[in-house]
């Protein structure tokens, strides 16, 4: 009965331990001030090298800044990465985005990528939402090529701009993705 007990008590405490650590809610936690730090010089970065989309920034009503993503691919692929969204200059809330493919792909890389929200419906949306999927009101403007990005009449009626820059890595292929962005307590 002794070793029963033990047994008992030692399994308990496993078990324990496993779901304690599994209950953190970010308390006391410096993965938001590193996640703000990475999105300063995300956006220096951004900035400096593609001038115009500072006049995107400031006609924006919120910016999801993701300073790296990093996905991989084998017949099946994912990536994740976490961020922060801005208004008027401030961090509001924090996010992770979880990216999904499947198809004929082979490869890794690392990117950034700024989501736009030109928009004040289009930002209510996104964080009102439980979990927002990138998809049709995104716009896709920038792969790394070209300094050309800037707020215009046609970016002032698309709903979301995403600007993708600062690729590394290796990705061939041929997919079908998602990206879910969701909010998150670092």
């Amino acid at each position: 009965m002794t070793q029963f007990t033990r047994r008992s008590f030692t399994l308990a405490a496993l078990a324990g331990a496993g779901m304690t650590a599994a209950c953190g809610n970010g308390v006391g936690s410096t993965a938001s001030s590193t996640i703000d730090a990475r999105v300063d010089k995300t956006l220096d970065y951004l900035y400096g090298r593609y001038p115009n989309t500072r006049d995107l920034a400031e006609k924006s009503n919120g910016m999801l800044v993701m300073p790296l993503v990093t996905e991989a691919g084998f017949g099946i692929g994912g990536g994740y990465g976490r961020g922060a969204l801005r208004v008027e200059g401030a961090t509001v809330d924090y996010y992770s985005a979880t990216k999904g493919s499947i198809g004929l792909q082979i490869g890794a890389q690392q990117f950034a990528h700024v989501l736009f929200f030109m928009t004040e419906d289009a930002l209510m949306r996104f964080r009102h939402s439980p979990g927002w999927a990138a998809g049709a009101d995104a716009e896709y403007v920038l792969k790394d090529q070209g300094g050309n990005v800037r707020a215009d009449t046609t970016t002032a009626t698309t709903p979301v701009v995403a600007v993708i820059f600062g690729q590394a890595g290796l990705m061939a292929g041929a997919t079908l993705e998602g990206v879910k962005y969701t909010r998150i307590i670092p």
